[in-house]
């Protein structure tokens, strides 16, 4: 029951950042505003950066996903606890950079705080 909800939250996670990825190399113009920066010009150039963040974040989510089936908790929650990282880095940019505080703080920074939380439950639950 310790696990459950950490391994939840963990795979809700993994999902969503998986999804929003897809998204990211599907279609960036459009996932884009909710990213948090001011929207930059539509170029060739530009959406080749963004798909690069779309790849990092499917390698990201199925990371989780991989390991969750195939090690243990600990493991699991350990590397939660490393790509805990990449949402805070996304905060730090946005804020950094003029962006949306709103956006930086409820999307970035939540998802970093909901990683830190699940990481350090399944460590402790092992």
């Amino acid at each position: 029951m310790y696990t459950v909800t950490p391994l939840a939250l963990a795979i809700l996670v993994s999902v969503a950042i998986l999804v929003i990825g897809c998204f990211y190399l599907a279609s960036p113009e459009r996932i884009l505003g909710g990213f948090g920066l001011k929207p930059p010009a539509h170029d060739a150039d530009t959406r080749a950066w963004l798909r690069l963040k779309g790849t990092r974040d499917i390698a990201s989510g199925l990371a989780v996903l991989t390991l969750m089936l195939t090690t243990n908790n600990r493991t699991v929650g350990i590397v939660l606890l490393v790509l805990a990282i990449i949402p805070c880095g996304d905060m730090s940019t946005i804020l950094m950079s003029g962006g949306r505080k709103a956006s930086a703080f409820f999307v970035h920074g939540l998802t970093c705080a909901v990683m830190l939380f699940a990481g350090l439950l399944l460590i402790r639950a092992f």
